[in-house]
């Protein structure tokens, strides 16, 4: 699929005043982004990076407020519930949100119409991690070890349908081993159930994931995306160990009530591209394993409709449903 950024929507365009929109483009109080996971993940980390950035940019406070549950649908609903005038954000891992459409008969919202791109933020690669007590080095190791001891090692995931999840199904599918799947609330949770123990395997985005890693807490095996990380040189690429899913990985980004006017839409996404731009910025996200992706609402949608379309095909081959 083709992601190569492209220019978004131009911010700031002047309408005359008997034409212009209901909702301005100005922000006349606080400016909420609900991230729909909890405290700790990346969706999370990145919030509250950009945060301050946005305070200052929108000449208003902005506060990063964690509504939890049904996968990241709950907080999605919040803010296509919300009033369409740019003032509640919506910061997801938007491959998580692309399978719900298939995972859910019925959504309390339509994801089409109700929630609006903005912008993306960030691609993260997924680092495949293994607690220590797991006796295997590298990928072999740990293919040899799962298909020797059928149930007995636990992946720990974000949520039944999530990226990470569906991730792990096609990869263990590919083993021809059989391990068991545990979903817990979120990849924060998931990453402290793995480096305690309480389960043996985790794949999750490198930036909440290489933390782990680096303090030895968890052993990273492969990651996804197009290049070894710069941290783990020695750790190899799924395409580079003939593994399926290999460009997966969190795909941060965020979007806006379905009915946001257009001039509002552009004006978040301009502000929100300079902010992942401020150099301070930018080294923290770079540090964190991650790329900017930053582009315009055009770009973005046809990105989401098509992995819509792409999770759809692993959600039914899995016969995945959650209602």
């Amino acid at each position: 699929m083709n992601r190569r950024s492209v220019l978004g929507l131009a911010a700031g365009a002047i309408a005359l005043p008997a034409l212009r929109p209901a909702w301005g483009q100005n922000f006349d109080h606080p400016v909420r982004i609900i991230v729909p996971f909890a405290p700790g993940g990346t969706s999370d980390i990145l919030a509250r990076i950009l945060a301050p950035d946005l305070t200052r940019a929108f000449g208003q406070n902005v506060v990063v407020e964690n509504r939890t549950g049904a996968g990241g649908n709950i907080g999605a609903d919040v803010v296509a519930k919300s009033p369409p005038d740019g003032h509640t954000l919506l910061l997801i891992d938007v491959s998580t949100l692309a399978t719900a459409p298939s995972l859910y008969s019925r959504l309390p919202f339509d994801l089409k119409r109700d929630l609006a791109p903005v912008t993306m933020l960030i691609y993260a690669p997924y680092i495949l991690a293994v607690h220590p007590s797991v006796p295997a080095r590298n990928a072999q190791e740990l293919v040899a070890y799962a298909k020797a001891n059928p149930q007995r090692v636990n992946v720990g995931h974000a949520g039944i349908g999530v990226g990470n999840h569906l991730t792990g199904l096609l990869v263990t599918q590919h083993w021809g081993a059989d391990l068991t799947q545990v979903p817990y609330r979120g990849g924060a949770a998931a990453l402290t159930a793995v480096a305690a123990g309480e389960a043996q395997l985790i794949i999750n985005g490198a930036t909440a994931t290489a933390p782990f890693c680096r303090q030895g807490t968890l052993r990273p095996i492969a990651v996804t995306g197009p290049a070894r990380l710069t941290d783990f040189p020695d750790v190899p690429t799924f395409q580079e160990l003939g593994w399926p899913a290999a460009d997966s990985g969190t795909w941060q980004g965020v979007l806006a009530q379905g009915g946001t006017a257009a001039p509002m839409v552009g004006r978040l996404a301009s502000e929100i591209r300079t902010a992942m731009a401020v150099p301070a910025t930018a080294e923290r996200i770079t540090a964190l394993g991650a790329v900017n992706r930053a582009e315009g609402p055009d770009s973005f949608r046809t990105w989401l409709d098509n992995e819509i379309e792409v999770w759809s095909r692993v959600v039914r081959a899995n016969n995945l449903r959650l209602d």
